[in-house]
């Protein structure tokens, strides 16, 4: 049995693509995975200059809109592809990526 979030709790992400092999300007990648990120309406993404912060209901909403943005890449040419997924899921009390900034600030 998988224990689902209690009722308001977000499981937060953190995504960093890099494609492998194609030099050092990969913007036109990260834009196919990003693209392909904005299409699952049930996340709320926020872009930063080192990577993607994904919030979903589920960790199973975070992992199959990942495997669909790294999908994407090969579809589009590439080779090879490298990513870091970091992942919060907290089920203890409700939380949010909103949240998580107001206790640091």
């Amino acid at each position: 049995m998988v224990d689902m979030p209690a009722k308001g709790n977000k499981v937060i992400a953190e995504l960093s693509i890099t494609p492998i092999g194609e030099g050092t300007s990969v913007s036109r990648y990260v834009k196919i995975a990003l693209d392909e990120l904005r299409k699952n309406k049930k996340l709320r993404i926020e872009v930063n200059p080192m990577g993607t912060v994904i919030e979903a209901d589920t960790l199973r909403e975070i992992l199959d809109a990942v495997m669909t943005a790294h999908e994407s890449l090969f579809n589009s040419g590439l080779k090879r592809v490298d990513f870091i997924l970091k992942v919060d899921d907290r089920r203890d009390k409700p939380r949010s990526m909103d949240e998580k900034v107001k206790a640091v600030l």
